[in-house]
């Protein structure tokens, strides 16, 4: 039996309850006075300070209502406190969708792009929309194991004891990462791939069942984080990101440091290793045929 994502189908009111525990009463004018035995606001806080009645923001949580007004819902952003990313997100959720037929597919990289991967001087690797690694040059590998082809990126980085020893920011990685792939999925949570992978995380890591309840959402883009490598040591490196034109939803993701620095010294160290180690036989940028995780 597939494992799913938790919200029970009703991902707009599983949005909306937990945002409202993140709102503290004393941050939208409510005096905290005695205990309370929820975290955040009430619902018939939320209600008022919204401007709809108590009835009516209770069938928003509950699934009985799921396409409320713009209006509504920007005067629900507003009280939640949320960016222009997350209330751009809630929008989206409350938007009527068309439910898409199930499909199987095998995702292949571009031969074009597995070209590229070989020519590229910095650790670089195709991922798609659920984090498995499709295809990775050399120096990807040599930069972390975590990395190499047939590695789901969020698995490794949520359960692999060597996450943390790779990624001193582990804490702030992992909660951007959950982050983003929220945004990215957006409202598509009856994609049956999808919910067995929040499944299986949720069953292997509390650590993701705590960031996944809190539905925080930020689009990815170029940012940086730190490596710590056990050969050349700590690593501050960019993360860019790029669509791979043609697929769908395929990512080239390349790690790169600025010029000049420690970082982008100790990366051509790590370069020259690889290097010397890479036999033409084992390319680690092989594209690897993925099946539909219903298959797997």
């Amino acid at each position: 039996m597939a494992v799913t994502s938790g919200e029970g189908g009703n991902a707009l009111g599983a949005f909306l309850r937990a945002r409202r525990e993140l709102v503290r009463p004393e941050d939208v004018g409510i005096p905290a006075r005695g205990l309370r035995r929820v975290p955040g606001l009430r619902r018939e806080e939320v209600a008022l300070l919204a401007g709809v009645s108590a009835q009516y923001y209770l069938r928003l949580e509950q699934g009985r209502d799921r396409h409320p007004s713009v209006q509504v819902l920007e005067a629900l952003a507003g009280v939640l406190q949320l960016d222009t990313e997350s209330t751009a997100y809630l929008m989206e959720l409350a938007r009527p969708r068309v439910r898409r037929r199930a499909t199987q597919r095998t995702e292949r990289v571009p031969a074009g792009t597995l070209m590229l991967l070989d020519t590229l001087n910095v650790p670089a690797f195709v991922v798609n929309r659920y984090r498995d690694v499709l295809a990775a040059n050399p120096l990807a590998v040599a930069l972390s194991p975590l990395m190499a082809p047939g590695t789901n990126r969020l698995i490794a980085l949520f359960t692999d004891p060597q996450a943390a020893d790779y990624h001193p920011d582990w804490e702030q990685n992992t909660a951007g990462v959950v982050a983003q792939l929220r945004a990215e999925v957006g409202s598509d949570t009856d994609d049956e791939r999808f919910q067995a992978l929040v499944g299986e995380l949720s069953l292997k890591s509390e650590r993701f069942r705590r960031l996944w309840a809190r539905h925080e959402v930020r689009r990815g883009g170029s940012d940086a984080g730190v490596i710590r490598h056990p050969q050349v040591g700590e690593l501050c490196l960019r993360r860019e990101k790029y669509a791979v034109v043609g697929t769908d939803g395929l990512l080239m993701v390349l790690h790169h440091a600025e010029p000049g620095t420690v970082s982008a010294q100790r990366l051509e160290l790590l370069a020259s290793w690889a290097a010397s180690e890479h036999r033409p036989q084992e390319t680690a940028g092989r594209s690897r045929d993925h099946k539909d995780a219903t298959q797997r």
